[in-house]
């Protein structure tokens, strides 16, 4: 008896849960109203563009007028002058994944946007916006709209990711799939060690068919299908590339000398070889004799046309090379101080002639001394 009463209390609460569940699947409703007042920024406010920074732009509008409380998700639509939305530039959720009545969006997106409505770099043009709301499948475009005045820096809105040098005038000849790869520095920012001989040759995001072109004007980066001409006999560069500000820079690299503390001289000379590689095959190495004992420092010396720079190591003061990290050999830009930032020989080395590698490509600027 016990267990039928326990049972029927069992169904009858199935039955009401069910009925209460019934009661409040309502339909959803899809009623929405536009949005309408727009806040911030200001009709034809006037932006100069700092995409570099961490420079923002907040874009701000009233809710539209909804009684029943619904969820509404917002985007912000950019559009050409005198567009209509219908086919806007670009859409951009609010901040909160869509909810809140606000976007925050910055200066380097922005740019990429003016770019997209061809606002062209270094120069000045505007854009339309407004905000489209939606409720479920009910996209309601603003009954309001307002215009942004934006001024471009020079530059380029995308960055490439990778970059190459390829044509007759490079190292890898005209086939793409031997273009000559340039190490990233920085974000935009590319270099490499190469040489060139007479030919042309052109910059690309890809070696293989398909990247985008570049080609340099006055020292100025362009986008298109130009190449670059190169006259007389093949010599050394370190070419420079700032996609950020769209200007390149190009110096002809001499020899690498090797550099001994304790001498305060250079002990020999390493001559470009290709594929961003300087060798010195033999140079006669031997420790300098103070009372305290035989010094092994060294580091690099890149005569370039407008002078010496110095290569060495990131750490001020080094210890012996032996079972150190690949990190240890690599090179940076460092002073001319005597002692600072050098290596230091492995003592084998010693009254020996040794083979020297500096090896300045896109994995890493890095050097490799073996003893014969």
């Amino acid at each position: 008896m016990r267990k039928l009463m326990m049972l029927a209390a069992m169904l009858l609460l199935a039955v009401t849960f069910t009925t209460s569940c019934k009661k409040d699947n309502k339909p959803l409703s899809l009623n929405l109203n536009p949005v309408g007042t727009l806040a911030t920024p200001n009709d034809n406010a006037d932006v100069k563009l700092e995409p570099n920074t961490a420079a923002s732009v907040l874009f701000k509008w009233d809710a539209p007028d909804n009684n029943d409380g619904g969820l509404i998700l917002y985007e912000v639509a950019f559009d050409k002058e005198g567009g209509d939305f219908s086919k806007p530039v670009t859409r951009i959720l609010s901040d909160g994944a869509g909810v809140q009545t606000q976007l925050t969006i910055s200066h380097k997106d922005l740019n990429k946007i003016a770019n997209a409505a061809g606002i062209a770099s270094l120069s000045a043009g505007k854009l339309k916006w407004t905000v489209i709301a939606s409720k479920g499948t009910n996209a309601r475009p603003g009954s309001a709209s307002r215009t942004l005045q934006l001024e471009r820096p020079a530059g380029f809105a995308e960055n490439p990711v990778d970059l190459y040098i390829t044509g007759s005038a490079t190292e890898g000849g005209t086939d793409i799939s031997k273009a000559v790869k340039l190490k990233k520095t920085e974000d935009g920012v590319f270099e490499v060690y190469t040489s060139l001989k007479a030919g042309d040759y052109y910059l690309t995001d890809k070696n293989s068919d398909g990247g985008k072109k570049y080609y340099i004007e006055n020292g100025i980066i362009k986008e298109g299908a130009a190449t670059v001409s190169v006259s007389g006999e093949a010599k050394t560069y370190r070419l420079n590339y700032d996609f950020t500000s769209a200007t390149t820079k190009s110096m002809q690299v001499q020899s690498i000398g090797l550099y001994m503390s304790a001498y305060g001289t250079e002990i020999g000379t390493l001559n470009y070889i290709g594929n961003g590689v300087f060798e010195a095959p033999k140079i006669a190495v031997e420790f300098y004799q103070f009372s305290w004992g035989r010094d092994e420092r060294y580091k690099f010396i890149l005569h370039t046309a407008a002078g010496n720079e110095y290569q060495g190591s990131t750490n001020a003061n080094n210890v012996a090379p032996a079972g150190q990290p690949a990190s240890y050999f690599y090179l940076v830009p460092v002073t001319n101080a005597q002692w600072d930032n050098t290596y230091k020989f492995d003592p084998s080395a010693d009254r020996k002639n040794v083979k020297v590698d500096v090896m300045l490509q896109p994995t890493a600027y890095t050097h490799k001394v073996t003893v014969l």
